[in-house]
């Protein structure tokens, strides 16, 4: 009786047995030894003795295993070693008394040959109610004021709302505020003590990072440290926010970090200094990610060490398995988003200038880390190559990319993943992989090893087959002894130039290549290399002309160069199909309007489509004979009109005249009617004609009837002129009468008129 994890892990291997994706068959490249052709995706080895020819090179052994097989190479003499998987551990998804496995399987043992790849399945599931620790840092600077006293009343209000998904949940507290050092912060001593703006405000001195509160699921705890706090200060707006955060991450101790998952709610109303500015505080020394924190839980050596950058805080993020939520004031999001895509499975929010809606920022954030999953390696050696397929569910399906990946991932749904690994170079000693979730302490361990060298037990040194003794046979060639040569060792290398130039005239044709440039000289014979054959290697099978991309198209065979074309098939790559069905259609080829060659239509000019049916030089005058043909012999046959009217069909239209007619209208010149054609799409023509109706000269009726129309809109226009300036004189003309009738001209009223008080006579006015 098997036991049901052995049971789980032969599922498994059977289901990754019938997933496995091999490359497309590769051509093998043929290779002179069993360790190079090992080395060939696609290539296995023939160490069957005598199974290469006289003149035939080792390289011949070395051939895909059909080739092989064909050659008539004995199979348990063929060296064709397969990808292996095995199961090392297998754990089934699950999620009950402190038991969980969100990812399976856990450890995985391959061998592969290179260039072939190997594909297995990969499950996650999100346990539903997982753990989970959340760390609140916070930017004390003296901007975040508002912020803390709203902060210090949170603490039951995080832990209720996180419990409505998960039964178990831990908070702590961590604020930060700069390097104590200028410019940064002011090193007077006063303000060493009160960075605060005012006298009046008293503020804590500033530090760069302080664990205030580690995890704790205690309430009054966190209430009672976040009550003590106080706001600091500092000179220019970014913070040391990334000191704050490689230290909480790195300091799994004194944090208090559980194996859950672990969020970390970063909240600050600016941005950040990175890796380089410390320098402007005479801070030289990279940041070297390790823990620095004293015993009241400050950052000791914050003036030593640089800001980290932000790819080493990506990573130690991803490493330790922890998921920021950056909760900012809407002024920094921009920032802030753009660094959330440099550090995975991280969120950005919108913080009030309060802070008052942190609680739901929180819980929205940690719904849409939950429904993201992300899976990607680490420590990927040089000679592997890794890709993954994501099926996300719902035919959303993600293939061939650098890591796995689906959204909207609902809880407690199970997702599949397909990784795909492949060897590209030989190595001796087994490599490592693994493969996790990000935000998950949970990981997928793969040793792989490589299926490179040839394990043939017919080793015989000083071999009776290589010629009595004179070389060492293995893997069924002989390696020859100093000063030996040829095929089984039979040859005495000799030293002189003479001899040596007398073998290699032997192996040449007519070149002044040995061999045609395509093999060696061995014993007066030439030895052909790759696919080459012949007394002097002048014979290639390979060299044959392509069609599609295959040799000799796939339809014949090739031979020293030429295509040997199967039946039914022509052409120098046996590319032409004497067959016609593809140009047949409704009992025609072609259309009637081209011929069929190699199975394909070539049409005559003026027609297109795959079977000649289109026509595009189609017009009036092409079939104004063939109508007027028709129309002359009113309509009976004549071998006169079937020649000009060729492959159509005409009727004459007699109802309605050539109102009633269909398609293109023509107009014949010599005769008073009409005519129109249609194509189908099996390129027949129908042509119909009628005569032509009494047509009245319109043009002069358009014309007087436009012109009359200009008159009489001009003459209405100016008649409401008219109207409209009378009624307007009319108006104005009777306001005139009543203002006129109500002056009176009364001089005993009027108040500017007075009687002369004084009259004076001049004497010497005589008057007449």
């Amino acid at each position: 009786m098997m036991s049901s994890n052995q049971l789980m892990e032969i599922l498994l291997l059977t289901t990754m047995v019938a997933d496995h994706v091999v490359a497309q068959t590769a051509v093998c490249v043929p290779q002179p030894t069993c360790e190079e052709c090992m080395m060939k995706p696609g290539c296995a080895w023939c160490s069957e003795r005598n199974f290469t020819k006289p003149g035939e090179s080792d390289t011949s052994r070395c051939d895909s295993e059909q080739s092989l097989l064909r050659r008539g190479c004995n199979s348990t003499q063929i060296h064709n070693p397969k990808n292996k998987l095995h199961v090392r551990k297998n754990r089934t998804l699950s999620h009950s008394n402190g038991y969980t496995v969100q990812l399976m399987p856990q450890h995985l043992r391959l061998k592969l040959r290179p260039g072939e790849p190997m594909s297995f399945k990969a499950q996650f599931k999100r346990a539903e109610g997982y753990p989970i620790d959340l760390y609140y840092l916070m930017d004390l600077s003296y901007s975040m004021k508002d912020d803390l006293e709203k902060i210090k009343n949170l603490g039951q209000e995080i832990l209720s709302a996180l419990e409505t998904v998960t039964k178990s949940v831990r908070i702590g507290f961590g604020s930060f505020v700069d390097k104590t050092v200028l410019p940064y912060v002011s090193t007077v001593k006063a303000k060493l003590k009160n960075p605060c703006p005012t006298r009046q405000t008293t503020c804590q001195a500033p530090f760069s990072f302080r664990n205030v509160q580690p995890l704790t699921s205690r309430v009054e705890d966190f209430k009672k440290q976040v009550s003590e706090q106080m706001i600091s200060g500092n000179l220019d707006p970014p913070e040391a926010g990334f000191d704050a955060m490689m230290q909480a991450a790195v300091c799994t101790e004194q944090i208090g970090w559980g194996n859950v998952t672990r969020l970390l709610v970063y909240t600050s109303d600016d941005t950040f200094h990175m890796a380089g500015d410390g320098q402007l505080g005479g801070v030289y020394v990279p940041n070297d990610g390790a823990c620095h924190l004293s015993r009241e839980g400050l950052y000791e050596n914050s003036t030593i060490y640089d800001y980290p950058s932000v790819g080493h805080i990506a990573r130690v993020l991803s490493q330790n398995n922890i998921q920021p939520i950056f909760a900012v004031t809407e002024k920094s999001v921009p920032t802030y988003q753009e660094l959330s895509k440099l550090i995975p499975q991280s969120v950005v929010g919108v913080l009030q200038e309060d802070s008052s809606n942190i609680v739901q920022l929180i819980f929205d954030a940690y719904n849409n880390l939950s429904s993201t999953v992300y899976l990607e390696h680490q420590q990927l050696p040089p000679e592997l190559q890794v890709t993954y397929d994501s099926y996300c569910g719902d035919n959303n399906i993600l293939r061939n990319q650098k890591r796995g990946e689906c959204t909207g991932v609902k809880l407690s749904q199970e997702i599949n993943f397909t990784v795909t690994v492949t060897v590209t170079a030989c190595f001796k000693e087994s490599q490592h992989i693994i493969i996790k979730p990000q935000g998950i302490n949970e990981e997928l361990h793969i040793e792989v090893s490589s299926l490179c060298g040839c394990n043939c037990k017919d080793l015989e040194v000083n071999s009776p087959y290589c010629s009595d003794g004179n070389g060492t046979f293995q893997c069924g060639i002989c390696s020859c002894n100093k000063n030996r040569l040829g095929r089984l060792c039979e040859c005495l290398q000799d030293t002189g130039e003479e001899d040596t130039k007398d073998l290699d005239a032997s192996c040449r044709n007519g070149s002044s290549l040995v061999c045609n440039g395509h093999g060696r000289c061995e014993c007066g014979q030439c030895v052909c290399s790759g696919k080459h054959r012949g007394q002097y290697c002048e014979c290639d099978d390979m060299s044959c002309p392509r069609s599609d991309g295959k040799l000799c198209g796939g339809n014949g065979l090739c031979g020293c160069g030429t295509c040997i074309c199967n039946e039914n098939f022509t052409g120098p790559a046996c590319e032409c199909s004497l067959s016609t069905n593809d140009c047949q259609k409704a009992g025609k080829t072609c259309s009637n309007n081209g011929r069929c060659r190699c199975n394909r239509c070539e049409c005559n000019s003026g027609y297109l489509g795959k079977f000649c049916q289109t026509c595009t030089s189609c017009n009036c005058e092409k079939y104004q004979e063939c109508v007027e043909c028709h129309i002359i012999n009113k309509g009976s046959p004549n071998p006169e009109c079937h020649e000009k009217c060729e492959k159509t069909g005409v009727t004459k239209v007699v109802e309605d005249f050539s109102d009633n007619l269909k398609g293109q209208p023509c107009r014949l010149k010599n005769f008073n009617y009409d005519f129109s054609f249609s194509i189908n799409n099996e390129g027949d023509v129908h042509i119909q004609y009628a005569e032509r109706q009494g047509m009245v000269d319109r043009t002069i009726v358009i014309v007087g009837g436009s012109l009359s129309g200009v008159v009489l809109i001009g003459l209405v226009i100016i008649i409401i002129y008219r109207i409209c300036i009378e009624m307007y004189d009319r108006r104005e003309y009777r306001q005139f009468e009543k203002e006129r009738q109500k002056a009176i001209w009364n001089e005993a009223n009027n108040p500017l008129f007075k009687s002369a008080t004084t009259t004076v006579i001049n004497p010497r006015f005589i008057n007449d």
